[in-house]
């Protein structure tokens, strides 16, 4: 995409931070924190002064863009309906791993993710504890960049028999005999958990640690960034049917692994057992 300013934005998420995130991390004072569906799903006074910032920005450097926040969407569930429409969007998760950064844990990320006429071509992860982004447009690679502004290409592990793989099962939104099948199968791999939280889940695997993720709920704050970084280090990504993932799509669950093969061999064999 031509006149996409990604320093812009990634600095951005480094000053929504450091504004509005790190003052309050293990500083959250009562009623600091609200339940939206359950009490694992949180929003804090943090995720939504940060939303605040980002939109506010996003308003000045890219006008024509739909802003599509994840506390927005909570408050007008109708705006997840524009982004397959839009000619330019803006997809925000202020503070991805809430339920982290709620207890204290330094666990947590702020991603964003550029969608152009139904196409992601820009994602960035950033890591406030850190104080470093992973950052991917489309057809230019994946990128880890330090603040000092030294930048390392990212590529995915090599591929590995199933009983040595390890990584993320996220098995939350499966229903329950489902879920228990599940879990069953995910003896045959080495190693799978959840970091609740997507950011640091993407930023490990493009990080050559593990080997596939796997998600049911497909919210595109969660993912768009995560998925095009992850295919710009070389990953194979589709929903469980093997149809391709898109930004409008909150549904079919989804399957990130480090090549083809792998992928295979884990849908097989483990996800759509």
């Amino acid at each position: 995409m031509e006149n996409l300013d990604i320093a812009t934005l990634a600095n951005l998420l480094q000053e929504a931070a450091v504004k509005e995130i790190l003052p309050r991390f293990r500083n959250l004072e009562e009623g600091d924190v609200r339940m939206k569906t359950e009490a694992i799903d949180l929003v804090t006074e943090g995720d939504e002064a940060a939303e605040r910032l980002i939109g506010a920005r996003i308003a000045e450097i890219m006008p024509d863009a739909l802003f599509i926040g994840e506390e927005a969407v909570a408050s007008d569930p109708a705006l997840l309906d524009k982004i397959q429409g839009a000619d330019l969007a803006v997809i925000v998760d202020p503070i991805d791993g809430t339920f982290n950064f709620a207890a204290g844990l330094p666990l947590f990320g702020v991603m964003l993710s550029v969608v152009s006429k139904g196409e992601t071509v820009a994602g960035i992860i950033y890591d406030p504890i850190g104080n470093d982004w992973v950052i991917a447009e489309k057809g230019s690679g994946a990128w880890s960049v330090r603040p000092d502004g030294m930048q390392t290409q990212l590529e995915v592990v090599p591929g590995v028999p199933l009983e040595q793989m390890v990584g993320i099962a996220n098995t939350s939104y499966v229903a329950l005999e489902e879920r228990r099948q599940l879990l069953a199968r995910l003896a045959d791999v080495r190693l799978f958990t959840s970091y609740r939280c997507a950011a640091h889940e993407y930023r490990t695997f493009v990080g050559g640690h593990f080997h596939f993720l796997m998600y049911r709920k497909l919210m595109p704050w969660d993912h768009l960034a995560g998925v095009l970084i992850a295919q710009e280090a070389g990953a194979h990504a589709a929903r469980l049917d093997g149809s391709p993932y898109l930004p409008h799509h909150t549904d079919g669950g989804l399957l990130v692994a480090c090549d083809q093969d792998a992928w295979d061999e884990l849908a097989e064999k483990v996800f759509n057992g």
